[in-house]
């Protein structure tokens, strides 16, 4: 079991889900709180992230093997789990995701293809785009949009505009993060913004996409009347962001896992509570 949650880096779940909380509580404002809609919409993530994860191993697993990065660390590389056996974990937890979002409602279960579509296809764009960054995005950004649609089966704006905010603070990071394989992606040609740009550029590309991030968050307050709690969550979320930049230059990345990991979970968190906060005290 350690194996496997070191596979698909169960803790790093912390990313995307506050902000499928977030899409919950919006769809519960004109509806009862359904603790069993949110237990299958964590479930929901769960396996969508795990299968995602799995297959992003599998698939990479001989670019892996040879990565000075990757190689003495992740599990296939270094023998601990079989490619066959990381296939059939994916296998598995698609089908949990798709029977989990068929107890949610029509509309889960007929974009539930299309969700696995996105997340297990990010993890062959770098053999092709630069963009993959973004499709990574577009990937995680479903959390929001997906708890509403588990709630209400239908779409709205302001749950998409959620999603557009974890577009771009997702792909900005992991343009920061692609930084460290850099020229060994170079080496193989693979794609990334990195590659494309260089260092420099690909740092100003990624504030850019946090500067977005931010711009949504206040034109969500603006349209849609959020109170004091909003705007702390998004201050500290903001600062938080800042912050990560400060940390990284383009020749100084030793604190790179605490930017990706450590920073971007605890403005994950500490937003979706500040917003979930703000949500119910206006239900009051």
């Amino acid at each position: 079991m350690k194996r496997y949650l070191a596979l698909i880096k169960f803790s790093h779940t912390i990313f995307a889900m506050p902000f499928a909380f977030i899409g919950f509580f919006l769809a519960s404002q004109n509806n009862e709180y359904n603790w069993q809609i949110l237990l299958y919409i964590v479930l929901c993530m769960i396996f969508a992230r795990s299968a995602a994860m799995a297959f992003n191993r599998y698939s990479d697993r001989d670019i892996d093997a040879i990565n000075l990065r990757t190689a003495n660390t992740r599990e296939i590389p270094k023998g601990n789990i079989k490619p066959k056996n990381a296939m059939y974990f994916v296998i598995i937890n698609c089908l949990l995701f798709t029977l989990t979002t068929y107890l949610l409602n029509n509309l889960c279960f007929y974009l539930s293809p299309v969700a696995l579509l996105i997340i297990l296809g990010y993890s062959y764009t770098k053999r092709f785009t630069s963009l993959c960054h973004l499709i990574l995005g577009i990937g995680l950004s479903l959390s929001p949009i997906g708890a509403y649609i588990a709630v209400t089966g239908s779409f709205d704006i302001l749950p998409i505009l959620f999603s557009f905010v974890v577009l771009f603070w997702v792909s900005g990071f992991d343009i920061i993060y692609s930084l460290q394989d850099k020229e060994f992606d170079e080496s193989q040609k693979l794609h990334s913004i990195p590659v494309l740009v260089g260092n420099q550029k690909a740092i100003t590309m990624s504030r850019i996409f946090h500067a977005i991030t931010f711009f949504i968050l206040v034109l969500i307050a603006i349209i849609y009347n959020f109170q004091i709690y909003y705007w702390i969550g998004t201050f500290i979320f903001t600062s938080l962001l800042i912050y990560q930049h400060y940390l990284i230059t383009p020749i100084n990345l030793k604190k790179i896992n605490i930017v990706f990991f450590t920073t971007n979970g605890i403005a994950s968190l500490i937003f979706a509570i500040f917003i979930i906060i703000d949500l119910i005290t206006q239900s009051l």
